[in-house]
């Protein structure tokens, strides 16, 4: 009997690979789809590892991008600044959207206090959360960016159902973009009656699992108004798949998160379906600029229009930093 996520990429996933072709992505895919659904202890988000490095692998093998495998349809993703939590007060939060105006951002997304007690100033649980100092936060940085600039918030699950038709109803007022991920997941029917309340739109489902599956039945049901989905849930073939029955609904997928996988998934999309690049994290006095030690470039260097420059080099766009490797291997 093989049990433990270990096992499972040892003996099954692996001689998939190794013994089988690793270029045939979807049949390895739905292999591993089958094992996550039926509870063979295969992590979704190991899942989507294993599939972003085969299409990565593909890339190289054609000294391609995997943006360019996919169909290509953009090299540059506008860009939201996504904030770290729990920065401080209004007035942080103002100052800081500021700067990220003065840099070039066009948008700037809100993560204002996410398990943190702002009286205290110390850990609190998920619930309650603080939606009236979150407001005051929102209210804030519209105040100090204007109103030419795209607001959203994510409060990161932290509300009820009565406390996020209130803030909704507060931040339609600011102009806010969306309101995303404002309360636990796996209370869809809440989600649903979120919809039907507030005129802005709901972005969600973020972290609930189920990848592809889960997010189309959020569409049949009206849970929220636009999708959220990474490479975390199911790789890039996931998300591919995702963003088809999107279009196909005629709503947005906004990837969560940027990083190098989402890069290429964004290269492949038509602004009308993901619009945006979440950028960040980001909060006061953190150069987001400097690469990892092992990599000589990040994924996502911004321009002066407050857009990303996607990577073009073949598979996933690394570009290694060998002699730091080198330097730094280690023995088995």
């Amino acid at each position: 009997m093989i049990g433990g996520d270990t096992q499972i990429m040892e003996y099954i996933v692996k001689p998939m690979i190794i013994g089988g072709k690793p270029l045939e992505r979807e049949k390895i895919w739905n292999c591993m789809d089958q094992l996550v659904t039926f509870g063979h202890s295969l992590p979704e988000h190991k899942m989507g590892i294993v599939d972003s490095a085969l299409w990565n692998l593909f890339g190289r093998f054609v000294d391609l991008p995997v943006s360019v495998i996919m169909g290509g349809a953009r090299k540059i993703v506008k860009a939201y600044a996504s904030t770290f939590p729990n920065m401080g007060g209004p007035e942080v939060y103002a100052e800081h959207a500021l700067e990220a105006k003065r840099q070039g951002y066009k948008a700037y997304k809100v993560h204002a206090y996410i398990c943190w007690n702002p009286y205290k100033w110390e850990p609190a649980p998920q619930q309650p959360g603080f939606p009236k100092e979150d407001v005051e936060i929102c209210r804030a940085v519209r105040e100090a960016v204007g109103d030419d600039m795209v607001l959203m918030l994510d409060p990161f699950g932290a509300y009820t159902l009565e406390e996020s038709i209130w803030v909704g109803r507060e931040i339609e007022k600011l102009n806010y973009y969306w309101l995303e991920h404002p309360m636990i997941e796996t209370r869809s029917e809440s989600y649903r009656r979120l919809t039907e309340e507030l005129d802005i739109p709901i972005l969600a489902s973020e972290h609930v699992p189920g990848g592809v599956f889960t997010r189309a039945e959020w569409i049949i049901q009206k849970g929220s108004d636009m999708l959220r989905i990474d490479h975390n849930f199911g790789g890039i073939t996931a998300c591919q798949k995702m963003v088809a029955i999107a279009q196909a609904y005629g709503i947005k997928c906004e990837m969560h998160g940027g990083g190098w996988v989402n890069s290429q998934i964004l290269g492949a999309t038509t602004e009308a379906v993901c619009e945006y690049f979440e950028r960040g994290l980001l909060r006061p006095d953190f150069d987001y600029e400097i690469p990892a030690p092992f990599l000589n470039a990040i994924c996502d260097p911004l321009d002066d229009d407050g857009n990303v420059i996607l990577p073009t080099g073949p598979g996933l766009g690394m570009d290694f930093n060998w002699d730091y490797i080198n330097d730094n291997l280690v023995k088995a």
